[in-house]
């Protein structure tokens, strides 16, 4: 099979490259780098479509998320159909659901995202679903947050938290949290390359974690004795303080991929437990 990989010098699209350069024939393409008037799609089976902007934790205008997110992603999947290219994998996001929740989402849940971000990813899906026929086949794959080897941002930051702190306020969390080890989202990637499944399907792991268990289980990889203590108001002052940071230590954001992995005869391959060792080893599996 032959495809054409964007975005694969990011987290996902390096560990795709890395774990799949010998399965498939391979074909990368940068929308920074390269020209994209001269990419030539002549040939390829599939476009694989991680490059995007993501969430940015210092902000970013609306008008920088359209252009990567809807603009280049449109103009890509046009000149691949264009091209016979019968295939085109996009790479979303929960955030197009909107927020944490306490109601799990599911492959059908109504899609209301509330900033910017999420609105782009949700406005490239509907156009691409529009592009969708008997001979283009358009594959969406909507994520939570994505670990492993090399995670940036919020993870990156608990992780040198618990590795210098020895005591933290997270002694009984009542949440639950989705999320997604890298190889277990590029083992989906696989296998709708593979099914060649036109439709909506969602990338999880199979068990939800409170912050607590979140926080135990990178410590016990990290091999670091943490203390988990109750502070009295801590999570009334957060939340009246920093109300984004309470929504990610104490909200609920729980996905239910059932109908995917039905749909797609898929399994994780990999335990919670072996990501996160492996995200904080260095060896991702």
């Amino acid at each position: 099979m032959k495809i054409l990989l964007t975005g694969a010098n990011g987290f996902i699209g390096s560990y795709f490259l890395d774990k799949y350069r010998l399965e498939y024939q391979i074909k990368t393409f940068s929308f920074l780098k390269n020209n994209f008037d001269s990419l030539d799609l002549s040939g390829l089976n599939t476009i694989v479509h991680l490059s995007a902007l993501v969430h940015q934790m210092g902000g970013a205008n609306s008008n920088e998320y359209e252009k990567v997110n809807v603009i280049q992603t449109l103009e890509l999947a046009k000149k691949a159909k264009d091209s016979g290219v019968r295939h085109f994998i996009f790479m979303s996001t929960v955030k197009v659901y909107g927020d944490e929740s306490d109601t799990a989402y599911t492959e059908k849940t109504p899609c209301h995202p509330q900033d910017d971000y999420g609105q782009s990813k949700w406005h490239a899906e509907l156009e691409l679903q529009k592009l969708s026929d008997e001979h283009f086949t358009v594959s969406i794959i909507r994520t939570p947050i994505v670990y492993g080897t090399g995670v940036k941002a919020n993870i990156k930051n608990l992780i040198k938290l618990i590795s210098k702190v020895p005591i933290l306020p997270f002694a009984n969390t009542k949440n639950r949290r989705s999320m997604v080890y890298v190889g277990n989202l590029c083992a989906l990637i696989a296998q709708v390359l593979a099914r060649r499944e036109a439709g909506i399907f969602l990338a999880c792991d199979d068990t939800s974690l409170s912050t607590t268990e979140f926080i135990r289980e990178i410590a016990t990889s990290l091999g670091k004795k943490c203390y988990l203590i109750d502070i009295p108001f801590f999570e009334n002052l957060l939340k009246y303080f920093k109300p984004t940071f309470h929504q990610r230590l104490f909200g609920n954001l729980i996905v239910d991929n059932t109908e995917t992995k039905k749909k797609l005869g898929f399994r994780n391959p990999y335990s919670t437990a072996e990501g996160i060792k492996a995200m904080i080893t260095g060896n991702n599996l």
